[in-house]
């Protein structure tokens, strides 16, 4: 089997697995409750995505020393509670990154 067969079979599982829960699960069948618990859900995973690249460097390795990504992490989430707007908060934090790398 090929790299690329590979690629779309698991491409296609994966697709196939999280729209068979969107498309056959009907929202009237979740209680307020439920709904409320499964609000925060993309709150609780985006972390997740986001501290492995911010503290970890290219090896793996947790990296705070001297590592501009956390001062830029650190302003980016200041302009995001003040400002309340997503654009801003990418344009600041990737202004602040590019910032401490360049200069």
């Amino acid at each position: 089997m090929s790299n690329w067969t590979l690629i779309i079979y698991c491409g296609l599982i994966t697709y196939l697995t999280r729209f068979s829960m969107i498309a056959l699960i009907k929202k009237e069948m979740f209680n307020d409750r439920i709904r409320e618990v499964l609000s925060y859900v993309p709150s609780a995973i985006f972390p997740a995505i986001i501290f492995p690249a911010i503290f970890l460097d290219n090896s793996g390795s947790f990296l705070i020393e001297n590592n501009p990504k956390i001062i830029a992490a650190i302003i980016a989430t200041a302009v995001g509670i003040f400002s309340r707007s997503i654009i801003a908060t990418i344009f600041f934090g990737l202004a602040a990154y590019w910032s401490i790398i360049f200069i």
